[in-house]
């Protein structure tokens, strides 16, 4: 049996472990204060698009397959129809083609009245409905939504270049502009998707997207009075008082109430078809093809009357064909050039938010994630085809995709069948269309813009947050929390919430609940932090004794800093320090100790100064303090 250690040998142990510790925490400080540098802006950037072309482990430089594999995969990441159409049966084809067929009924209709709303000929509309559909089908992911141009899109294009080019004047240097403004679109859109800046869309809140959208349908709404009424003379301008200012003084002058009666009529079938639809989810399909049949027995009476020849305004001609190239129109060069990159930007992400919504709603349905960085870029690749072919911006539908749902799709061939059968109807049927009356057309748009207003959702938005409201407090004033340590444990929590956490005596430990130490915020924790170290002194019943010797600043949450935010902590440092009060960093992360070290801050506070954890730096502070010798805590 070895022998008991002596009384010696249990002194030495109890003078080495207090040397150990500080060997092992000074080992820690080393690994954290020596760690690499993060990565740079320009090398996440080029991962970003590595990883879109290159998914999985072939974004590794290490990948050992072989050249031909790795290329085949890289299509199927920019091509997902080459992964599922190697398992499509033709039992899917079924639904997928009947769903295609109920969706052309549909898109044809508001396609054209989607183009009048555009202030474009009719044919642009159904050309939008062709061309982007089918990239969409080679690039796209979603299974349910439905591609082609949609009333919110068509409204802001017309209200921001009509101020630029107007339509009436010139309307080739109108159409030219629309044509360059949807290939700064499709740009835009596909440089979202490489860099993977999918996040930006997210900064347009649920309720920011509610509320616009029921703004919207109001502006466009107003705007269908003119084909409603049937009035010739009509403002160009979106605001309530100009638009029934307009309508008073058409009112007195000229218009034909014929139209008024044909447009009213079928808007009220419309509305019916859509209440029944709704009623009986069987009857999906009745108004799905109810647009079509107002358009094809509009027109057959229109024809039949000869209503045209006492005032009812028709659509006249509509150019068919396959779609043309536009690719010589686009204006890369003039005075205009500043003008399209801007609404061409504006239009990317006002499209983008309503098909990323649309295509997530539909896919959290069907129980599957949708990669909106990979959405994007299929976006922008069929907005920049697109505007080489006759196209406007074109995205994914609210009231199309539903109706692709309702009629049972199963992946986006349904597109396909949808654009084979509006091209089919450009070469062969749109002499027929020629009578159709436009006040048909305002229906059809006035049809569909109750679904853009949720009133339920608008009231649960008010009821429960004003989201970005609350976000930009949150940013401006973030929750700065005193932290204590729970009764014999070594966890550190907010006292606010844990009641019985016990505050160290002469160290304030405080932790920063923001993400980003920035400008907006700064100066707000700076005073905040001083006026709880002033708050601890005023306290103080022995005027003689400091209570504050030591701030630590639990970093954890925070993410980032940028140049005010590193300005504030030198100024605390400097408020401190004139107190006798020392500063103490735990839990720097990584893009925030490195951008420190750049700024010198770490060397003014004292590299003996910043701690991997929290505990570790009370426990240090404390042991220090005893001696007075705070410099080195």
């Amino acid at each position: 049996m070895g022998s008991l250690p002596t009384e010696t040998s249990v002194e030495e142990q109890q003078q080495r472990q207090p040397d150990l510790e500080n060997s092992s925490r000074a080992e820690r400080a080393y690994w954290l204060l020596n760690s690499p540098d993060p990565p740079g802006l320009w090398h996440e950037l080029i991962g970003s698009i590595r990883e879109i072309f290159f998914p999985g482990k072939l974004s590794s430089s290490n990948s050992k397959q072989p050249w031909s594999s790795r290329s085949f995969l890289v299509l199927q990441s920019l091509f997902p129809i080459l992964k599922w159409g190697r398992i499509y049966s033709v039992s899917k084809f079924k639904h997928d083609l009947m769903a295609g067929l109920t969706l052309a009924s549909l898109s044809i209709p508001q396609s054209i009245g989607y183009a009048n709303l555009a202030k474009l000929d009719p044919q642009y509309g159904l050309y939008t409905s062709v061309v982007p559909p089918l990239i969409y089908a080679l690039m796209g992911s979603s299974r349910e939504i439905a591609i082609g141009p949609v009333a919110v899109v068509s409204m802001l294009l017309s209200s921001m270049i009509q101020p630029v080019v107007d339509v009436a004047a010139d309307p080739i240097a109108y159409r030219k502009l629309v044509f360059t403004v949807t290939f700064f679109a499709g740009l835009f859109q596909s440089i979202f998707g490489l860099f993977r800046l999918g996040f930006l869309v997210d900064f347009l809140s649920h309720a920011a997207i509610v509320g616009f959208m029921a703004g919207a349908a109001i502006v466009i709404g107003l705007q269908q009075l003119k084909g409603l009424l049937g009035i010739s003379h009509f403002t160009t301008k979106t605001d309530v008082i100009s638009v029934l200012g307009s309508v008073f003084t058409s009112l007195h002058n000229s218009w034909y109430p014929l139209n008024f009666v044909f447009g009213c009529s079928f808007l009220v079938f419309l509305l019916f078809a859509r209440f029944i639809g709704r009623r009986n989810k069987k009857l999906f399909w009745f108004p799905a093809i109810a647009p079509l049949l107002s358009v094809i027995l509009s027109t057959f009476i229109v024809y039949m009357t000869r209503a045209d020849k006492h005032g009812v305004q028709i659509v006249k001609h509509i150019k068919g064909g396959l779609n043309p190239s536009t690719a010589h129109q686009l204006q890369f060069q003039g005075p205009h050039l500043g003008q399209a990159a801007k609404i061409g930007l504006i239009s990317a992400v006002t499209a983008l938010t309503e098909a990323v919504a649309v295509g997530r709603s539909f896919a959290s349905i069907k129980g599957y994630h949708l990669d909106g960085n990979k959405e994007m870029v299929a976006m922008g690749f069929m907005n920049l085809a697109g505007s080489l072919t006759s196209c406007y911006v074109a995205t994914g539908s609210f009231s199309r995709t539903a109706v692709n749902f309702s009629a049972g799709c199963q992946t986006v061939v349904s597109n396909i069948v949808m654009a084979i059968t509006v091209l089919f109807s450009l070469i062969l049927f749109t002499k027929l269309l020629y009578y159709t009356p436009i006040a048909i057309l305002a229906s059809i748009i006035l049809s569909a813009l109750p679904g853009l207003i949720d009133l339920p959702e608008a009231y649960y938005i008010f009821k429960v947050s004003i989201s970005f409201a609350k976000l930009l407090l949150n940013a401006i004033r973030p929750s700065v929390q005193l932290l204590g340590r729970l009764p014999r444990t070594d966890t550190f929590c907010e006292m606010s919430q844990f009641p019985m956490a016990i505050e160290t005596p002469g160290i304030l430990t405080i932790r920063i609940n923001s993400a980003l130490l920035c400008f907006a915020n700064a100066n707000f924790i700076r005073e905040r932090i001083t006026k709880w170290v002033t708050e601890e002194e005023d306290d103080l019943q022995e005027p003689r004794k400091k209570t504050v010797q030591v701030v630590i600043l639990d970093m954890s949450n925070m993410m980032n800093i940028d140049t005010s935010g590193i300005l504030a902590l030198e100024e605390l440092h400097k408020d401190l320090a004139s107190h006798g009060i020392d500063l103490a960093m735990a839990c720097p992360r990584w893009q925030v100790l490195h951008k420190l070290k750049l700024a010198k801050f770490v060397d003014r506070i004292g590299k003996g100064n910043i701690f991997l954890s929290v505990g570790e730096a009370n426990d240090a502070c404390v042991g220090r303090s005893k001696f007075g010798a705070l410099s080195n805590c």
